[in-house]
Parts: C-alpha cells; structure tokens; sequence
C-alpha cells in the first residue's frame, strides 16, 4: 500500500480527504499548521479528534513567522468579513472575501513542508483537500494548481512525492454526501474563521458549510456545530 501525509486543518474538506484517502493509502502523518490565525485553538482540538479517529500521528507545525508578514483579518485585529448565505453566489463578494482572509502562499507552502517529511520518510503522496468549490475564488485550490505544484515536486524531491486531491471535482454538497457515505465523524470537524466554541455562522467557511449542511437536511449537525 502506498504511505503518505494528510494536510489536516480540522474542517470538513481535511477530513472528508481523510476518510477517502485512508481506503487505498496508509497515512503515516497529519499535519495540522499555526500560523497565527484566529481558530488554531479550535483547529487544533479538531484536528487532534479526527487524527485518533484514524489512528493518524498528529503533529502541529509552528509558522510564527508567517503571521508577522500577513497583514489579512484571519490572523491581524481586523474583522473576519462576513458573509451570508445569500452572498455566495455574488462573485464579487466572495472575490472580497477571499482577499480578506487570504495567506500568502499558504497551500504552496504547506505542501512545501509536507514533502520535507515525504522526501525524507519515503512517503509516496501527500493529501490535500483543494476541492471545486472553493477553487472559484482560491486559485491555490485549482486542479491547475495541483498539477504544476506536482510538476514543481518532481524537480525538488529525490522520493518524486505526489500531490492528491480527492475533492479536486467536488462542490460541498457533494463532499459532505461523501462524508456520510464514508461515516466520516463529522460531528468533529471546525470550519469556521473565528475562535468561538462553535460555528460562528457568519464568516464565509461557515456560510458555505451551513448552506451544505441545510441543502443535505442535516438538521442534528447544524445543532451540534452552529
């Protein structure tokens, strides 16, 4: 069976990835990132939950430096935009928002550091959840992304490591129907931006997973994460 590392934010998309992956990969490694923002509290607690779920090493990789260069509201003072439901559709809206809450090179730079641990263990792949939906507004999300940084990863690892993205087609209605049809424990998973107990359910994260959740009638999750 092939090895590989799961990056594992503790949302429902790292989780998803996971519960896919696990089927055909034995994951050796999750790796979960602080880099200053808001919900690492919670992240953390969530992805630590899903890791023993799968019986999943769970390490927490510090980034301090990247918060003091980072100057977006999803890890400054500045307020997490909001956005409703009603918002999604309105591109310039969701344009807005990501530019709000966007890190600098953030998914380059994960995979980056995941395919240290793979060079180095010999791990054949590392796991992302870059899926469709977000890929709109994200372009590190895209299908194109993940094929170049894989391009990139062929020149920079000797192990020649792989990026998989089991999402890559997906909106999140069809990764949360695929969540349950895997029983993904989803009642574990923070999507938010904020650092509250439970979703915020203001943020643009939390929109788009509430939105999921009620299109898919899943009215004891709403509850349990809302």
């Amino acid at each position: 069976m092939n090895t590989g590392i799961i990056l594992l934010s503790g949302g429902l998309d790292s989780l998803v990835s996971t519960a896919i992956a696990i089927k055909t990969t034995d994951i050796k490694l999750a790796l979960t990132f602080n880099y200053g923002q808001k919900a690492f509290r919670k992240e953390e607690e969530a992805a630590k939950k899903i890791a023993e779920f799968y019986n999943i090493e769970n390490k927490v990789i510090e980034l301090d430096w990247l918060k003091k260069i980072t100057k977006t509201s999803l890890v400054s003072e500045k307020e997490i935009p909001q956005i409703g439901i009603q918002d999604l559709s309105d591109r310039k809206k969701t344009e807005q928002s990501c530019s709000d809450v966007w890190i600098p090179n953030r998914n380059s730079l994960f995979i980056n550091i995941a395919a240290c641990f793979a060079d180095s263990y010999h791990y054949d792949y590392i796991i992302i959840g870059a899926n469709k939906e977000e890929a709109a507004t994200f372009p590190d999300n895209s299908r194109e992304f993940i094929k170049n940084t894989n391009l990139a990863l062929q020149k920079s690892t000797l192990k020649t490591v792989e990026v998989i993205a089991p999402l890559i087609e997906m909106t999140k209605e069809e990764i949360l129907q695929r969540g349950i049809d895997e029983k993904a424990p989803l009642e574990l998973i923070f999507s938010c931006y904020n650092d509250t107990e439970k979703h915020c359910g203001e943020c643009e994260s939390c929109s788009r997973l509430k939105r999921t959740l009620l299109k898919l009638e899943q009215n004891e999750l709403i509850k349990k994460l809302f």
